[in-house]
């Protein structure tokens, strides 16, 4: 049985074949038991709330790169308050302090996704520019930079009031000190859905902020795990995150011929960074044939 699910699955984004009945728990529990050790964190939400599905949903991943999103919600809450302005100039230094003891480190740009942000240590860049740099390059360099800015404590306790118990915001990237000491980024596959269906709905700052959040992520460059599951050209305003051993994405989808809905995958225990991004495009592409079943024969769209 579970063959057929996952043989079924696999060929729906060119067929559509799935019926509503068919069970997506469980295409998705047999997708994962195809790969030995792994552990999946998983949240679907449909956004009109007719349909959702949570696998070890409250489960507490090392956040890795989606811990950006955080960040990048309480600077545009600073800047609702009038205490920070998008314009703003900060000066850009590859030097920071350890959570540990306060002593200092730097970012390797070999180990950065951006390493062009380098190129402009010593100048002064405005927050906008640093928050695009921050969610459309995951530059490590710029994350460092804002969430001195944001302050970990500061983003945790907005995070909890969004509703996200399983958020722990501690440091910056790179600290490996602290990383030696188990003092890690935490987040859920439940609280990330939470987190981007209170950006979705303008909860999470002002609505003019929210917009402006939905933009930079719809605008993020990787695209090789949720996207990929989907119809070419389908908009997903999303944030990965990878580390040794994990693989996360955490997305709102917006299909053009069916409703929109926010899935997160986190992944952990799989050593073969293929093996985990294949899991998670089948993962994606399960998820969209079954809301399109579901799915009036002509849908508005819902972006």
């Amino acid at each position: 049985m579970h063959s057929l699910l996952i043989a079924l699955a696999l060929a729906l984004p060119r067929t559509l074949a799935q019926s509503p009945t068919d069970s997506l728990a469980e295409i998705i529990r047999a997708r994962i038991a195809q790969v030995p050790g792994a552990e999946v964190g998983l949240a679907f939400r449909r956004l009109d709330d007719t349909d959702s599905l949570y696998i070890e949903a409250d489960t507490e991943f090392h956040a890795a790169s989606t811990m950006k999103v955080p960040v990048m919600i309480e600077l545009f809450r600073q800047i609702d308050h009038g205490r920070l302005s998008l314009d703003t100039p900060i000066l850009v230094e590859n030097q920071f302090k350890s959570i540990v003891d306060s002593s200092t480190y730097t970012l390797d740009p070999g180990d950065d996704s951006d390493s062009a942000m380098y190129t402009l240590v010593g100048t002064h860049v405005s927050v906008r520019d640093l928050m695009d740099h921050m969610i459309e390059r995951s530059s490590n360099l710029a994350t460092n930079t804002l969430i001195a800015l944001a302050g970990a404590d500061r983003t945790t306790d907005e995070m909890r009031q969004l509703g996200a118990t399983h958020t722990h915001v501690l440091r910056g990237v790179e600290d490996d000190k602290a990383f030696e000491r188990g003092l890690n980024n935490k987040i859920s596959a439940r609280d990330l859905a939470t987190i981007l269906y209170a950006i979705q709905t303008n909860r999470a700052a002002s609505a003019k902020s929210c917009a402006m959040m939905r933009d930079i992520l719809l605008h993020q460059e990787f695209s090789a795990e949720i996207p990929a599951g989907l119809p070419p050209g389908t908009p997903v305003a999303h944030k990965t995150g990878w580390i040794t051993g994990h693989l996360h994405d955490a997305a709102i989808v917006y299909p053009r011929q069916a409703p929109a809905y926010i899935l997160v995958v986190l992944t952990r225990g799989i050593p073969d960074q293929n093996v985990a991004r294949s899991l998670i495009v089948d993962v994606s592409r399960a998820v969209y044939a079954h809301v399109a079943a579901s799915a009036p024969s002509a849908s508005a769209d819902s972006h």
